[in-house]
């Protein structure tokens, strides 16, 4: 089963990270990309989009899973985004970006951004969800098994 259902593993993710500009606030980056959102599920939903997530820095940084000193609170808390799309094909996402319906949309969405733009596509090398109680209980038991037999 795929992570996100319609997803084939040879479909492209693209990132686009939006630092806001310091007039803007979180909201109007909200409101303008959830129209632009509408806009891709509307037009594009047959035509190569799959999903898609926005997701804002939250300020947490893990000292279990970072490397580069023990941060307290990252800086971009709150003024950095990842908008995250799921396509089918990378031409599909590119075709897309060409559409009149969508041009307007994503140049109100670049003016709040500080650090310009830049969408990085992505092909996929893993996803997976978690296991249910039962299926870990089994991963589990099959690891203790096998480990002793290595």
């Amino acid at each position: 089963m795929a992570l996100i259902n319609g997803f084939n593993s040879d479909g492209v993710v693209t990132i686009n990270r939006v630092i806001l500009r310091p007039e803007y606030s979180v909201e109007d980056l909200e409101e303008r990309v959830a129209t632009l959102c509408e806009n891709v599920k509307t037009y594009h939903s047959e035509t190569g989009f799959v999903g898609g997530f926005v997701c804002l820095n939250s300020g947490a940084v893990s000292n279990e899973g970072s490397t580069i000193g023990q941060a307290v609170e990252s800086p971009m808390k709150g003024k950095e985004a990842l908008i995250v799309t799921f396509w089918q094909s990378f031409e599909q996402h590119e075709a897309s970006h060409r559409s009149e319906t969508f041009q307007p949309l994503f140049k109100k969405v670049l003016e709040l951004c500080e650090n310009g733009n830049e969408e990085i596509a992505y092909t996929m090398l893993w996803s997976g969800k978690a296991y249910s109680p039962e299926e870990a209980k089994e991963a589990r038991a099959a690891k203790e098994k096998y480990a002793k037999a290595a």
